[in-house]
Formats: structure tokens, C-alpha cells, sequence
């Protein structure tokens, strides 16, 4: 193989299948990435295995077309830190010499039988979609997921096509958010599916413009993205996904509507009194105000106070005040609208048209 590729475009290429390959596995050649060159494209792949990436540099040329099987941290480390805008690939016998004027380096090349087979994506009943709308469902919902041990179901994202919508659902069983948006139907619709939360944030990585089309393929045990220049799969997580629709509240005594970003800074005020083993605020409500409480026995406590629309009976309850600030920062309006009924019951928040967020109350000594 000889190659000589742009340098840009190389680094890029090379950082995001960083992103997938681990740095330790039991698999040495795991921590490899494999160069596929033909016809004036270079085609990275990386896996772990659990998810993988197809990356390709166009306008390359290729001198002499072949794979080479090289540590992927190394030759991202060094592309990085070379001074041309172009650069040389060239395989001998056991090596890959990476060069760019009077700089090179010689990386030794893994066998490429040795290195796992990543499959292409596949076009059957692929769901078509624009970027901007799936990385904008999955930071909506994403940072809700379990990253604790636990249930495994819950380390993912409920992804399921029904009604014309695209739904996204992530529950670590404190929270629960749930967001959609409108889709061209495909005519074949596919399961519901749980997606590993690595997964999702590598798709996202690879939509470099909101405004592309993106394709969604779904399979027995897989999911795979394809945008202009890269094809990325994740393995589908097994188990059952919680019945999250019984944990949305259909009716409610009590409305509060904010101003999200405000509400954002008086809850990050107040929780900064609040300890790690007691991370808890108070909201109290009455008609046009709200006021916000927030103590621990080694710190002391604090008050805020805010001006909200109200309808309902004076009440309060109390949340975690990270989790609900992880919601308002995907807010999709400048307001919020807090449902509840008891100060035991959950809080939902209405973040946009399509989005809510279910947060469970702290009990908390008065």
C-alpha cells in the first residue's frame, strides 16, 4: 500500500476511530486500526467489538492500493503533530511508514486476518433522517441513562419508530426522559430497539452538518448509521426496558411555568450549600413565586426566590437539583412547565413540543 492523503483529513479520520478502539484489550489487535486503500478513497475501520467504525477519506491517491493493520493511538498521535499538509503512508514487510517532508515514523503492522471483520451498512428498509434531528433526540435523552451497575437494559436508549415519529427514551430509574420527532415512515418499521449509550454519542460524532441526510439501519442484533463518510454499528443491548409509560404522570394538581434558564441559576445557587450525601432542594410554589431551599449540616443553607405563573394549591416538593438542571440545559424554549401532585409524587417537565422529563421527589427533613 501507498498512499499520499491530506493531512486534515487524515487526523479527523484517525481521532474518531480513537473513539471507538480501546486502549487495553485482551485482543491486541483491537488497538489497531485497519487502512483500506483503493480507487482514491482510504477507508479507516475501528471496533471493540461492542461498536465499529467505517470512516472514508475521498480524494486520496493511491499509488498503490492494500490494508495495513497499525496501533491506532500512535498514528493519530503523530499526524497530530506533523508540520505538512499532506501526508505519505507506504507498507513494507512488517511496517507502515507514516511521512510528511523531512518527518516520518515507522509503525509496526498487524496481520490483517487477525483484525475482526466490520460489516458494510445495509440499505434494505433504511430510515432516513436529518442529522440534526437525531443528535438533538439523543441529547435529549442520552444523559438520563444508568451508568452504575444495575439493569442492564437501562445502560441504553429505547429507539423505536411508530405513529411517524422517531422516539428516544433513556431512564437510569430516577429520572426518565423521553423525546420524538416526526420521520418519513420507512415501509418496513423495525422494532424497538435498545442502543448502548457509547453508541449513540459515536453517531452523533460522526454527523459533522445537522443539515445531511443520515440513514438508520436496524437488524437482529444491531444498529448502524450512515452519513456521507462514515458507517458506524453498535451492538444492541439485550434485556427488557422498563414500562416507562406507567411513570408518566397523565394528570396533575399542580403547574408551575419558569423561565428555564433562571430557574437553571437559582437551583445551581441554592445546591451549592447542599452535600454529596444529601443533594436535595425544595421548591415551595404559591401563586406568582417560587421559592427554592437548600441546606446541609456541614455547610449551612440557602434561599432563592423567582417569579413563576401558578396554578394549583400551595405545595412544594424537592429533586435533585443536577438532575433537573440536566434537563433544563436541553430545554427547547425559553420556559419550562413543572407538573406535579403530591410532594411525594413524580415531577414531570415539559421541556419542548415533544419532550418531557420525569424526575422522582427527594423526601427531606423540613
Amino acid at each position: 500500500m501507498k498512499i499520499l492523503c491530506d493531512r486534515e483529513k487524515l487526523k479527523e479520520g484517525l481521532a474518531l476511530a480513537n473513539n471507538v478502539i480501546p486502549t487495553k484489550s485482551p485482543k491486541p489487535a483491537l488497538s489497531n486500526v485497519c487502512l483500506v486503500a483503493k480507487e482514491g478513497v482510504l477507508e479507516l475501520v475501528g471496533t471493540d467489538l461492542e461498536v465499529a467504525l467505517r470512516y472514508r477519506i475521498e480524494d486520496v491517491k493511491v499509488e498503490e492500493p492494500g490494508t495495513a493493520v497499525i496501533p491506532a493511538r500512535v498514528a493519530l498521535d503523530f499526524v497530530r503533530d506533523l508540520t505538512g499538509e499532506t501526508v505519505t503512508l507506504e507498507t513494507n514487510a512488517a511496517t507502515c511508514t507514516i511521512s510528511s517532508g523531512s518527518d516520518s515514523c515507522d509503525l509496526v503492522t498487524v496481520d490483517p486476518d487477525e483484525f475482526p471483520v466490520v460489516a458494510h451498512f445495509d440499505e434494505k428498509d433504511a430510515v432516513s433522517l436529518q442529522g440534526g434531528t437525531f443528535t438533538a433526540l439523543v441529547g435529549r435523552t442520552a444523559f438520563a441513562a444508568a451508568r452504575e451497575q444495575g439493569r442492564y437494559a437501562m445502560h441504553g436508549v429505547l429507539t423505536e419508530i411508530a405513529d411517524g415519529q422517531l422516539k428516544m427514551v433513556a431512564t437510569d430509574g430516577r429520572r426518565l426522559a423521553v423525546a420524538s420527532a416526526p420521520i418519513d415512515m420507512p415501509a418496513s418499521i423495525p422494532r424497538p430497539v435498545i442502543v448502548p449509550t457509547k453508541g449513540t454519542q459515536l453517531f452523533c460524532r460522526v454527523i459533522s452538518d445537522p443539515l445531511d441526510q443520515i440513514k438508520l439501519s436496524f437488524s437482529e442484533n444491531q444498529i448502524g448509521l450512515k452519513t456521507r463518510h462514515a458507517e458506524v454499528f453498535a451492538r444492541l443491548l439485550d434485556g427488557e426496558f422498563p414500562r416507562y409509560q406507567a411513570v408518566i404522570p397523565s394528570e396533575a394538581a399542580n403547574f408551575v411555568e419558569a423561565d428555564a434558564e433562571l430557574l437553571m441559576r437559582k437551583l445551581r445557587l441554592v445546591a451549592n450549600v447542599t452535600g454529596d450525601e444529601a443533594r436535595a432542594v425544595r421548591l415551595s410554589v404559591k401563586k406568582g413565586s417560587m421559592d427554592l431551599f437548600g441546606h446541609s449540616a456541614g455547610r449551612g443553607e440557602a434561599r432563592a426566590a423567582m417569579e413563576v405563573e401558578f396554578k394549583g394549591k400551595n405545595a412544594e416538593i424537592a429533586f435533585n437539583p443536577d438532575y433537573v438542571i440536566d434537563g433544563l440545559k436541553n430545554c427547547e424554549n425559553g420556559s419550562v412547565v413543572l407538573e406535579f401532585n403530591e410532594k411525594t409524587s413524580p415531577g414531570k417537565f415539559r421541556l419542548g413540543e415533544n419532550y418531557i422529563y420525569i424526575v422522582m421527589p427527594i423526601t427531606i427533613d423540613t
